[in-house]
């Protein structure tokens, strides 16, 4: 009952005037179909007494004036469904925003850690199915009970003062249905939630044959039928499966409809017996059959409706496990302001690591300062954990061992958004977003204006600006091919709008992984000069393999397997002749060649 009250209340934050509008409808919606049948009773009742009575003339004013008191109400009636179907739209449309607003809302909310476990993609496809369609259905399901509950209850009363049997019939009729219904209803939720990864790994090979991003793989290595051909595999076992479950409710229901046939056809027979007889009226006979089949629709209405909550209850249950995720990285209750500015630099003091879905350690013991306006250079393999000690300082995991202070402060006491408003970072697998080349900038730095002059500043420095300029539009031109007048850019192109982004943030510490991995050697070195000049008082940690580039840090630290292994400046690192000597001669001796 709780994961109802919470769907209605969802629908109510979406939209309260629609909600209370479709409220009003449906007493209305419940009270109009007995009024028409009554009426009905009494134009054949009119009718029929206007064959023995003597004024026939009045007899037939009466059998007008019911006339038009039934087509009022078949009027009415017919308003009122159709606002209510304006009603359902709109709120349905409503709602779907919303509940896409939420998800998106937790989406942003839940950790970084929750992106590389597979179990969280299921949640949250299993959520993104369920969220925009459900609410709205237990609204629709509860307004229908609500409506049938109202014409049942009239009725019941009506056929009650005719016999109680003929009530009771009512209720028998519907329970078969009800039965297969619940049964049902529990077997299609269980298979959903056991064929999630198979409906996710179809849908991965879907998105692999229709995304830019592996168009050009897919035609070069003829890839096409493969992902096509699995594609159809698990959609084709799970349309099997799914219409095993079909056929087999199919057989059910046929089976629960032909009991309640044979015993609606009994009570029929019973009510049309008692008109022969004499005991009812023609326009009796007309009420009653017309009460028994709107109080029968009416019950398994409410028996069809309580079903389908029970139902929308389960599958909400997909919902409310993505809704209900919890952050691992915590806001402090009482968080302290970042010092402005850092005086006495980051500390790593005997930072540990280690990732939920394995038991291997990423990072071990690992102890290194920056100062502010310091260069420090981070060198290793892939897999050293250099990235890894980045995410910690970002605050996007926390650490499983030890502690990173600024200015002797644990970062878990700050701010998650303060600290970082204070981090300029690109990644080595930064985004390409399909916006303005000056969206793309700006989005380094969404507190300033669109039209900002920091943004070209920021160009500038990455050696951004001499690309932008030659595009169709400047800055103002579409960048990817996702959408009218894009203008595609090289992957080196692209690398140096993402370092404009880093750079257009007003931070105190700047990171780059990997940041001219796709830049020629002699634009790289550009890069360089400029942003020993341009970092001032920031503490700046560069990530690369190019050992060319990271000669210019004051500091290098080489990482293998989770641990600094060595440190120091380039000359001491050569001198020492240990693992940062052998990579340098090594890449150097590939240049020489």
């Amino acid at each position: 009952m709780l994961k109802i009250k919470r769907a209605i209340f969802f629908v109510w934050q979406s939209a309260p005037g629609l909600t209370v509008a479709k409220s009003t409808l449906i007493l209305l919606q419940g009270i109009l179909p007995l009024a028409s049948l009554y009426l009905t009773k009494l134009v054949v009742d009119a009718v029929s007494n206007s064959l023995t009575t003597a004024s026939q003339q009045v007899a037939f004013g009466q059998v007008m004036l019911l006339l038009a008191c039934v087509g009022a109400v078949t009027l009415i009636t017919s308003l009122c469904d159709s606002s209510a179907n304006l009603i359902s739209t709109l709120q349905a449309q409503r709602v779907t925003d919303y509940m896409e607003s939420i998800l998106h809302a937790k989406s942003i909310e839940v950790d970084l850690e929750y992106y590389e476990d597979a179990e969280y993609y299921d949640k949250l496809q299993r959520a993104q199915r369920e969220a925009p369609e459900r609410p709205t259905q237990i609204v629709n399901q509860l307004s229908q009970i609500a409506q049938n509950s109202i014409s049942l209850i009239a009725v019941v009363g009506l056929l009650l003062s005719y016999h109680w049997g003929i009530a009771g019939v009512l209720f028998v009729i519907a329970i078969p249905s009800i039965f297969v219904r619940l049964k049902y209803a529990k077997v299609m939720y269980q298979w959903e939630r056991e064929r999630t990864p198979i409906r996710r790994r179809a849908g991965y090979y879907s998105a692999l044959l229709t995304s830019d991003r592996t168009a050009k793989e897919i035609r070069l290595f003829n890839l096409g039928l493969l992902f096509s051909r699995r594609f159809h595999q698990l959609r084709s076992q799970l349309y099997k499966e799914s219409f095993t479950i079909a056929k087999h409710r199919s057989i059910a229901n046929l089976t629960a409809q032909a009991i309640a046939g044979i015993v609606m056809f009994a009570a029929y027979g019973f009510i049309i017996y008692q008109t022969v007889k004499g005991t009812l009226t023609i326009g009796d006979l007309a009420l009653y059959h017309q009460a028994f089949k709107q109080g029968k629709s009416a019950f398994e209405g409410i028996l069809g409706g309580v079903s389908n909550l029970y139902e929308q209850n389960l599958f909400l249950t997909y919902l409310y496990e993505f809704l209900d995720l919890k952050p691992k990285v915590i806001e402090p209750l009482h968080p302290k302001p970042i010092p402005q500015p850092i005086q006495k630099g980051i500390v790593f003091n005997h930072v540990s690591f280690q990732y939920a879905t394995t038991t291997r350690k990423a990072l071990k013991d690992i102890c290194l300062t920056i100062q502010p306006g310091e260069v420090i250079a981070l060198v290793g393999e892939n897999g050293s954990g250099k990235t890894t000690l980045i995410k910690l300082l970002c605050r996007l995991y926390d650490p499983t061992g030890g502690s990173i202070t600024v200015d002797g402060i644990d970062l878990r006491e700050f701010a998650i958004a303060d600290l970082r408003r204070e981090i300029s970072v690109i990644f080595q697998d930064y985004f390409k977003y399909h916006l303005t080349a000056q969206e793309n900038i700006w989005l380094g730095n969404v507190d300033l204006p669109l039209d900002d002059e920091n943004i070209s500043q920021a160009a500038y420095r990455s050696a951004a600006h001499e690309v932008i300029i030659k595009l169709p539009q400047g800055y103002n031109t579409m960048l990817g091919k996702l959408f009218d007048q894009g203008e595609e850019l090289s992957i080196g192109q692209w690398q140096k709008i993402a370092l404009a982004r880093a750079f257009l943030r007003n931070s105190q510490i700047i990171i780059l992984d990997e940041p001219t991995s796709a830049i020629d050697p002699k634009a790289e070195e550009e890069v360089f000069q400029k942003f020993r000049l341009l970092i001032k008082n920031q503490a700046a940690i560069l990530i690369s393999h190019r050992l060319s580039t990271v000669k210019m840090a004051d500091r290098i630290f080489v990482m293998e397997r989770g641990q600094i292994v060595e440190s120091g400046t380039h000359e001491e690192l050569i001198h020492l002749r240990g693992t940062y000597a052998h990579l340098f001669e090594t890449q150097a001796h590939h240049y020489r060649a």
